[in-house]
């Protein structure tokens, strides 16, 4: 049992330096260093009041912490109660639905590449995006290449927002994104690819933004984004993407029949 207690802390260490180093908690945690460093000196001094003023800041600090990074507490509690077993119904797609989702989706992105149309397109995964899609307009249409370009060509009122997908359907356009706080990122990336990076950094979407000014395909996840997409690199994501939920639905309809028959053997 202590082997198994050093490696639960390990691991917990482990992924509270890999938030660190992923988030903008980097300098703040300098910063608390050199708190911790001073109290503790002003003790050894006895510098009885700076000692006190310190330990009084490091207790604000803490609900400060709270305050500060609510978005990335946030999305690490959502991330931990991600399960694999129990997946909402919205993820469920067949193999052949998937294939023809993909094929709309890779024909609309390759099109609208091709005429220089932006894009923002969002797609689902296990975190719900209700409060964004309240921003837009809920649709809630089959997918189609063509009602893709029509939302997005410039003459649309929908056109400047983000299009929300949820399993098989288009569920709502000129939606308002929250914009990424990195400030590492190229000026050249206007408000559309920052608003796709940031959707990514406070859920598990991934994103497909076509560039307006070049035409050029970018793909966001997890924060981080990938630019200068062909055709065959934009099918590639969504089929790894939509197969992959497909194959976690059956591995989760298995588990339910397994269920089933232990509860009626029983």
């Amino acid at each position: 049992m202590d082997i198994v207690d050093i490696l639960i802390v390990a691991f917990v260490v482990y992924k509270v330096i890999g938030f660190i180093r992923e988030s903008r908690a980097g300098q703040l945690v300098k910063g608390l260093f050199l708190l911790v460093v001073a109290t503790l000196a002003s003790g050894w001094l006895h510098l009885y009041t700076l000692n006190w003023l310190l330990q009084a800041a490091m207790t604000l600090g803490a609900l400060a912490l709270v305050i500060v990074f609510q978005p990335e507490l946030r999305r690490g509690l959502e991330q931990m109660g991600r399960s694999k077993i129990i997946k909402n119904a919205f993820t469920r797609t067949h193999k052949e639905a998937s294939m023809s989702i993909v094929g709309e989706f890779v024909n609309a992105i390759d099109s609208m590449s091709g005429k220089k149309e932006g894009a923002l397109i969002v797609i689902e995964n296990e975190t719900m995006l209700n409060d964004i899609a309240e921003s837009g307009i809920v649709i809630n249409a089959d997918i189609s290449a063509e009602l893709i370009e029509n939302i997005f060509y410039e003459g649309s009122p929908l056109h400047d927002g983000a299009l929300i997908v949820r399993g098989e359907k288009l569920y709502a356009a000129g939606c308002v994104l929250p914009l990424t706080e990195n400030k590492n990122l190229s000026s050249e990336l206007g408000t559309r690819h920052r608003a796709g990076i940031g959707i990514t950094e406070k859920s598990d979407a991934t994103t497909f933004i076509v560039s307006e000014e070049t035409g050029i395909i970018s793909y966001a996840s997890d924060g981080k984004l990938e630019r200068y997409l062909d055709e065959k690199s934009v099918e590639k994501i969504l089929l790894k993407l939509y197969l992959k939920k497909q194959q976690d639905d059956e591995g989760n309809d298995t588990i339910l029949q397994k269920a089933i028959r232990r509860g009626k053997s029983a």
